[in-house]
């Protein structure tokens, strides 16, 4: 396994953290909208959000009109890693569970 897949993988490990991830997919959000719709304080949100950029998942940006603002989304293309090493998994358990139904049968005729 990579680094990167292995930062993509600690930082979905926290439920807070994919909970954060499937909100930037409805659309970008601020910081504290993401702590209220969280239920975080800031300090806590700040540590999760720190995490998602470290990870790669989530980038941040500053609108013109106030750089204090902090508008988080979702990095396009940063989760092909996962999910090709997924469809990796998938396709050895589709062929061990197809190896394994075809001796199962075989040892019924």
């Amino acid at each position: 396994m990579s680094e990167a897949l292995d930062r993509t993988l600690a930082a979905l490990a926290d439920p807070h953290r994919r909970r954060a991830v499937d909100l930037l997919r409805e659309r970008p959000r601020r910081a504290g909208e993401l702590a209220e719709s969280l239920g975080l304080s800031a300090p806590a949100m700040s540590r999760h959000l720190r995490a998602l950029r470290q990870s790669g998942l989530v980038e941040e940006s500053h609108p013109e009109f106030d750089a204090r603002v902090r508008v988080y989304h979702l990095r396009p293309g940063s989760m092909a890693e996962l999910k090709a090493w997924l469809e990796a998994a998938e396709a050895h358990w589709v062929d061990q569970l197809s190896a394994l139904k075809a001796h199962v049968e075989g040892q019924r005729s």
